[in-house]
């Protein structure tokens, strides 16, 4: 592990402050991901600036009748806060359904939204990648990309993001607040990640001078007709090959509000407003969501080891869509067998 010196900021200033005199600084809460990646020397930073003492560790109701999460939320806290599982199930389930009770012990809410890609070649630093080393190439494009994007990918870069949780934010519509020395600021969650682009370096629409501070969730809240399927190849500990956030409002017998966001087959939750409008106004149907599930995926290109993915993408619309109409309690994970 490279050296580097460990500081503790005493508020967001502070914190601010620091990140900004220093270049190679990074902010660390849990550090389940940071730490993994110094390790692996993929990231190096020189020095560490813990924001752990920060009083962004509460859950408050918003006056819009939302609730406002702190960044320094433990996951585990806030998948089992009655407010979240009575309330938005749906990110309760999907907070749950990723990692292990240990590390959700230790990771943080605005921690989350920051985990860098899974993919091999990011970890690997004896193989090219854009993303890790801007200009040295894409080596899952023509090596071994099972785990990679099939929607929004550039020549750049064809990883995706690992989060469970930011999958079913999206849905939800979730605001993520920040500080920085220009002031404080609030970024939908549709605009929080990036696509690869050419910079697929830069994983979100957050400066290297800001700090997540906290996270919103809006007075629309879902409570029952919801779910979160994710695929894996094994149902605990594993990140999603495909993964779906989907919620259904249903009034008298029709849907009067559909959101759905799939996890695991872009470099960002992804979204299609059109897919929700296709399912407005009518009544729950297998034909209803297949037809949605078909416009969510149009233009999807899978790779070599990856194509699966478009087909097991759009089964998992059907299901989970199928599942939120039926009011399904709980999320559902599925083993992928090969």
């Amino acid at each position: 592990m490279i050296d580097f010196d460990y500081v503790r900021a005493n508020d967001v200033g502070d914190a601010l402050s620091q990140i900004t005199k220093h270049q190679a600084a990074k902010f660390i809460a849990g550090g389940t991901n940071l730490i993994d990646l110094m390790k692996e020397d993929v990231e190096q930073p020189t020095r560490l600036i813990d924001i752990t003492g920060l009083p962004l560790n509460e859950i408050h109701e918003t006056q819009t009748g939302g609730l406002k999460i702190g960044a320094l939320v433990p996951n585990s806290d806030l998948a089992y806060d009655e407010r979240i599982t009575q309330r938005y199930p749906l990110l309760s389930s999907a907070i749950l359904a990723g990692a292990s009770p240990q590390l959700r012990n230790m990771a943080s809410t605005g921690g989350n939204l920051l985990q860098r890609t899974r993919c091999l070649y990011f970890y690997d630093t004896a193989t090219p990648c854009n993303k890790r080393s801007p200009g040295s190439g894409c080596g899952a494009t023509e090596g071994f990309n099972r785990m990679n994007a099939i929607l929004g990918w550039s020549k750049s870069c064809i990883a995706v993001h690992p989060s469970d949780m930011c999958v079913a934010l999206s849905a939800l519509e979730a605001v993520v607040h920040v500080a920085g020395p220009k002031g404080d600021r609030a970024i939908k969650s549709a605009d929080f990640h990036r696509l690869p682009g050419d910079t697929p370096e830069i994983d979100a629409n957050l400066a290297r001078d800001e700090i997540i501070t906290a996270i919103e969730l809006p007075s629309e809240e879902f409570p029952r007709n919801y779910s979160y399927l994710k695929i894996r190849d094994r149902l605990s500990y594993a990140f999603a090959l495909v993964s779906v956030a989907a919620a259904l409002r249903i009034e008298a017998g029709a849907m009067t509000c559909a959101r759905l966001a799939l996890g695991g087959v872009a470099h960002k939750p992804w979204r299609a407003p059109d897919a929700e409008q296709s399912l407005e106004g009518k009544r729950p149907s297998r034909e209803a969501f297949a037809e949605a599930a078909d416009i969510i995926l149009q233009g999807a290109v899978g790779f070599a080891h990856n194509r699966f993915k478009i087909e097991l993408a759009r089964r998992a619309i059907v299901r989970a869509l199928e599942q939120a109409a039926a009011g399904t309690p709980q999320s559902q994970s599925v083993k992928m067998i090969v």
